[in-house]
């Protein structure tokens, strides 16, 4: 008799057997035929719920062997919800009511727990730190992510206590300041000097042929492709001329759209990637070798992207009142500028 699906099930990946794999292991065998998204030990566990078919029959032994010709039928559970615990973190407040919270988001601090990091994290910190005055986001006392900062990135970033809060924050941003009161910020530093004083990258974003974890501009076709548009404004231009010759430059950017990496992509795709962009900037870092000795250390080195959300403002979604906070360069962020400020002038 036929075992029915389990409830948890949305998807079905099938997976013929050919010559080759006969008599191997079928964890081992479904591992590498779904890697890197599941690891053996998922896929042991998803053998044992009963998620997995050969021809038709469930099976629940990892150890079983396979044989030639037939079909290996992986049901895809619907992912485990995390539960993540409150953590004793230090944050920088810049303002709290029963609605809402605004931190100073340090670099390094990721904002949301996630594969590789469901601890330490920002949702962590607050969920400790709000502790009771979490009324809920969907009936689950936990805060409401509306955005997000890449984990390098620091700076301003807002997150809800409440559902009410989260519905008005979240359209807000999804808006992205087109209609409403939303305004942000960034400043990057970036190697040499973009080619107007101010102007718009307007490219789509998809995932990297090469790399799954990173960004890159793709053709609008592509079903991936999604609308992405970067407005920047030169603010301060580094040696050795304050010309199109600049060895690097303070840059103002606003988001018409939020996409992943938006800023570091659509600025390497001009060819000014941020200083300290290990994953699209890697190339540019042999720049700092041009410069004098006690300035190459700390720009070569720097150790994230030099990105700073800079400034956030947004209505109040109880009060109607127009918030703005601004947050100072933290200090290594300070340091870069004030290294490349000593740049000698022609």
């Amino acid at each position: 008799m036929s075992v029915p699906d389990t409830e948890a099930t949305v998807g079905l990946k099938a997976f013929p057997v050919g010559e080759d794999a006969a008599g191997t292991r079928l964890d081992q065998w479904l591992a590498a035929k779904t890697a890197p998204d599941l690891s053996r030990n998922r896929v042991q566990a998803i053998i044992r719920g009963g998620d997995v078919r050969i021809d038709g029959k469930v099976v629940r032994e990892p150890k079983a062997r396979l044989v030639a010709g037939t079909v290996v039928t992986l049901g895809m559970p619907e992912p485990e919800p995390a539960e993540p615990e409150a953590e004793t973190i230090d944050l920088a407040i810049l303002f709290e009511d029963e609605d809402l919270i605004v931190i100073d988001k340090p670099a390094g601090l990721v904002v949301h727990p996630g594969a590789g990091n469901w601890t330490g994290t920002l949702v962590n910190a607050l969920i400790h730190h709000c502790d009771l005055s979490l009324s809920g986001i969907g009936g689950v006392r936990r805060p409401g992510i509306v955005h997000r900062l890449d984990k390098e990135t620091s700076g301003v970033l807002v997150v809800a206590k409440n559902d009410l809060a989260h519905r008005a924050l979240s359209d807000a941003f999804a808006d992205h300041g087109r209609t409403g009161d939303l305004e942000r910020a960034y400043h990057a530093v970036l190697w040499g000097v973009l080619p107007r004083r101010a102007g718009i990258v307007d490219a789509p974003l998809g995932r990297s042929g090469t790399d799954r974890t990173k960004r890159a501009v793709v053709p609008e076709g592509r079903p991936d492709a999604r609308h992405a548009v970067t407005h920047y404004q030169i603010v301060e231009k580094f040696g050795p001329k304050a010309d199109a010759t600049a060895f690097a430059s303070l840059v103002e950017c606003r988001l018409e759209t939020g996409r992943t990496h938006q800023i570091r992509v659509h600025m390497a795709h001009v060819g000014h990637p941020l200083i300290g962009d290990q994953t699209y900037g890697r190339a540019f870092k042999t720049k700092a070798n041009k410069l004098p000795d006690d300035l190459k250390f700390v720009v070569g080195e720097f150790p994230r992207q030099a990105l700073h959300a800079r400034l956030l403002q947004f209505r109040h979604p109880r009060s109607g009142e127009i918030l703005r906070f601004e947050a100072p360069y933290p200090p290594d962020f300070a340091e870069l500028v004030e290294a490349l400020r000593r740049l000698p002038f022609e």
